[in-house]
């Protein structure tokens, strides 16, 4: 008897290890843009830019934030701000014209930004030369049609922490 009960504690101390090195190299959930938001670099003027991740949540987050995003993208319309059912319909219309009119203006050829849209909502995030130029980059943002709010996440210059989630990097290889 004890000879069998020492080999499951033994079994037991195996499998154990076993899961606990499963878990130290575990894979993190992969992350997508699940709900198609429309992201996208619309200048590329300051090399070094750190770029950021974009509107990627796992499999698990879509499926969390899909009930707020229904909600909230049906309220606009219910309010009678939005003339569409849903306010993330505005969204692929608006990236385009978003990059057209920044094109266009030529006050910041010599920025690095990447772009957002999630519910008429314009998310900026890289790089400006300086917070003067952040806010004017702003600003040109909400002139454009059906843009309800701009949220800039940008930093002056190319070096520190930026304020937004930065793309991963893949591991290097030795």
């Amino acid at each position: 008897m004890a000879k069998t009960h020492s080999t499951s504690v033994r079994a037991a101390a195996w499998a154990l290890a076993a899961l606990a090195c499963a878990c130290a190299h575990a894979q993190p959930a992969p992350r997508a843009n699940f709900f198609d938001d429309p992201f996208g670099q619309v200048t590329t003027g300051m090399p070094g830019c750190p770029p950021p991740e974009g509107p990627l949540v796992t499999a698990e987050e879509a499926r969390r934030e899909t009930h707020w995003r229904a909600e909230r993208g049906t309220s606009c319309f219910r309010s009678g701000r939005c003339r569409l059912p849903n306010g993330y319909r505005y969204d692929k219309e608006i990236f385009p014209r978003a990059i057209q009119f920044l094109h266009q203006d030529g006050r910041f050829e010599n920025t690095s930004v990447w772009i957002t849209v999630q519910r008429r909502w314009v998310i900026v995030e890289g790089c400006v030369n300086d917070a003067g130029q952040g806010a004017q980059l702003e600003a040109a943002l909400r002139q454009i049609d059906d843009v309800e709010s701009v949220i800039g996440q940008w930093m002056v210059g190319t070096r520190g922490k930026p304020p937004y989630a930065v793309e991963a990097q893949p591991p290097a290889h030795p």
